[in-house]
């Protein structure tokens, strides 16, 4: 688990969200919006929160789902929440 290591974070979640959304990680984009160019639904985005959520023991805040738009979104949010 990628409790120190950045990049170690970022494969670990472009995995979830490949998982979640069916995807291929090849295909995932880092700056893709999840809405408009991957077709990642309002379930599928809390099914990716509650998986980080779950997999690193953290809380995402209420708050900080909205701004999950894109795998960078992501990354900056689990880097602040999961790497402090």
């Amino acid at each position: 688990m990628a409790k120190n290591n950045p990049e170690e974070l970022r494969q670990e979640i472009k995995d979830l969200v490949s998982q979640v959304t069916r995807i291929p990680k090849d295909d995932l984009k880092e700056d893709a919006r999840f809405f408009e160019d991957l077709g990642i639904d309002s379930m599928m985005a809390l099914e990716i929160a509650a998986g980080i959520e779950k997999k690193y023991r953290v809380v995402i805040p209420e708050e900080d789902l909205p701004t999950l738009r894109s795998l960078n979104d992501v990354y900056a949010l689990a880097e602040k929440i999961v790497l402090k």
